[in-house]
């Protein structure tokens, strides 16, 4: 069989690859593995996770509206694990079955298989799916990588043992367990550690570095960090390692090393979150000119092209961040490079977020990033303690700040912690890449009272024109010309 273009994986970057090939009038073979389309965003992380911390958030919010607002519920939540479970699988269902109607509709062939390079113009195609052609081989003109990642799990936490999970098994919500060990305060651990939290499981956090998400500033971390210890009773660990797990009985035994927590403790599950590893092991790319780094990641230039002629990579095989929209996006870049347009990812910001509660979001230039390489940023920091949509929800405990190049007056980052956070982002996504300086924001008119509105008032901190808090007016550099 032989396909002019085949991609390889059916997640967000795959499929979306896959779909605007072929409504570039292309001929497109998706081959994936799994029986839907979707991928580990789908199937088992994004969509699903998403659902669960829906739920988390509804306890969350009734628990703290009967304390503050003298709303009383009698007694607590009686969670049926079955029925929570069964409407995240159906959530799940309904949007791989609208992804198999799309790939009909414009005619994408799906083969359910395992699929590897024999050289870099063949693929071998294994399994025992009726889609697979005789042969086992699928020859193709392009060929767009888009494995993913699966869970990293270090030889030494991989027991064999049901009780030991990583993302996938958490999501698959077997049981609430009593107590529940989180090893790794990323944002995996801290929003699957919420969801557990929240119905019910005992939950304690360990993490290697001196404080949660070490990836995101301090200060937009500080709200969620303060509400997660308080939501564990203090079972907050960092600047602490796991040394071993060991299986006794129906208890998962583990030692700690750190000045956090010292010693052992049994658990009756454990969710070892420690991050992600590209999918590039075993697809026979030695076979191919393809270049693969020694973090797994296969080279890749602006148009996702690989240095194989035939092979274009995207999403997470393709390097970090490992986002789905990441992968999108890209998809979109190799679909349009294969039909001969002059296209190429030039993004000024992707946009990372922890569906926490709070959430936190950034976008662009980091503070902490800013520092470590020098670089000169102002930075306007709006609490929402100043906004009366956030009185008014009582959640005044975000923030909203905005890092903007002190010559250009353009802004260049954008932190948010609060609710919502993950929809306010966009905004501030747009502005950065359209190069929008400060009073493009303060002199778009947002509609009050809403949390965008911490956006605009964010700027005007900068401009020293906010009225909700009291910032002298600076005097703002002439910028070159």
């Amino acid at each position: 069989m032989h396909a002019p273009v085949v991609v390889l994986g059916g997640g967000p970057g795959g499929y979306a690859a896959a779909f605007l090939a072929a409504d570039e009038g292309m001929e497109v073979t998706i081959v994936e593995s799994e029986s839907r389309l979707g991928g580990t965003c789908l199937l088992r992380g994004c969509i699903p996770s998403k659902a669960l911390l829906h739920v988390a958030k509804v306890i969350s919010e009734v628990d703290e509206l009967g304390a503050e607002w003298g709303v009383n519920y009698a007694g607590k939540p009686d969670i049926d694990i079955d029925k929570v479970r069964a409407r995240k699988d159906k959530v799940i269902s309904n949007l791989t079955g609208g992804l198999g109607g799309l790939a009909k509709r414009r005619n994408v062939t799906v083969i359910q298989a395992r699929g590897s390079f024999i050289n870099s113009t063949t693929m071998k195609l294994e399994g025992d799916h009726e889609s697979i052609p005789e042969g086992g081989q699928l020859t193709f003109d392009h060929c767009v990588l888009a494995t993913g990642s699966v869970p990293a799990m270090p030889p030494a936490f991989d027991i064999r043992s049901d009780r030991v999970m990583d993302s996938t098994g958490a999501l698959a919500l077997a049981d609430i367990p009593e107590t529940m060990l989180i090893i790794g305060g990323g944002y995996i651990g801290l929003e699957m550690g919420s969801v557990y939290a929240r119905l019910g499981s005992k939950v304690s956090v360990v993490e290697m570095a001196d404080r949660l998400l070490p990836g995101a500033d301090v200060d937009l971390v500080k709200p969620l960090a303060k509400k997660v210890d308080k939501m564990c009773d203090g079972r907050i660990y960092t600047n602490t390692k796991v040394g071993s797990l060991s299986e006794v009985g129906d208890k998962i035994d583990v030692t700690f090393e750190g000045p956090g927590k010292f010693g052992r403790e049994q658990f009756d599950r454990v969710l070892v979150s420690i991050g992600r590893r590209p999918v590039t092991r075993d697809l026979g790319l030695e076979n191919t000119q393809v270049v693969v780094t020694d973090r797994g990641f296969v080279e890749c230039d602006a148009q996702q092209r690989t240095a194989d002629p035939h092979i274009l990579a995207i999403g997470d095989v393709a390097g970090d961040p490992m986002l789905a929209h990441k992968a999108t996006h890209e998809g979109r870049i190799a679909a349009e490079v294969i039909a001969g347009k002059p296209s190429s990812f030039d993004k000024a910001a992707i946009p990372a977020v922890v569906f926490t509660d709070p959430e936190i979001a950034w976008a662009g230039v980091t503070e902490d990033e800013a520092k470590a390489e020098g670089r000169e940023v102002e930075v306007s920091i709006y609490p929402w303690a100043a906004s009366g949509r956030a009185q008014a929800l009582g959640i005044t405990n975000g923030l909203t700040k905005l890092l903007v190049d002190p010559v250009t007056h353009r802004v260049i980052g954008c932190g948010i912690v609060g609710s919502g956070a993950g929809e306010l982002i966009a905004e501030a996504v747009l502005a950065i890449e359209m190069g929008c300086e400060v009073h493009d924001l303060t002199d778009t008119i947002h509609a009050h009272p809403t949390l965008s509105e911490t956006i605009m008032n964010a700027g005007e901190v900068h401009l020293g024109t906010a009225t909700e808090i009291y910032k002298p007016k600076k005097k703002l550099a002439v910028p070159a010309t």
